[in-house]
């Protein structure tokens, strides 16, 4: 179930990441602001867009590294396998316990002792 959840973690954490570097600017869209294209100020002003949409970018990109960590610790480690009845019954009788004893049968004629079962006795 952990390791469900920080799956879930994983991938929001991921579609974060790539939302945000898309949202921000590339290295060259200053250079454009400078011949006019009047574009730097835009939503969170000159400055601030970098400075929110970078630190955000480092924290999901730090939750991304833990996480990655986290799940790879959990994917090594060895652990038990959950047993189903089935696996309980055959441990049991391969176990220790021994097969029954068959059941005591009915005296046997004197005429028939000896012979191979199957043989009418004779009259």
């Amino acid at each position: 179930m952990l390791h469900d959840v920080l799956l879930v973690i994983q991938l929001i954490a991921g579609v974060c990441i790539i939302i945000l570097v898309m949202l921000q600017h590339g290295q060259g869209a200053d250079a454009g602001a400078g011949f006019g294209a009047g574009a730097s100020g835009t939503v969170f002003g000159a400055r601030g867009a970098t400075t929110a949409l970078s630190r955000a970018t480092a924290i999901f990109a730090a939750i991304f590294m833990l996480n990655s960590l986290a799940l790879t610790y959990l994917s090594t480690r060895t652990h038990e396998q959950q047993k189903t009845i089935l696996d309980l019954a055959g441990q049991t009788h391969a176990a220790g316990a021994k097969a029954p004893a068959p059941a005591a049968s009915a005296p046997q004629n004197a005429g028939t002792a000896g012979k191979p079962a199957g043989v009418p006795p004779k009259p």
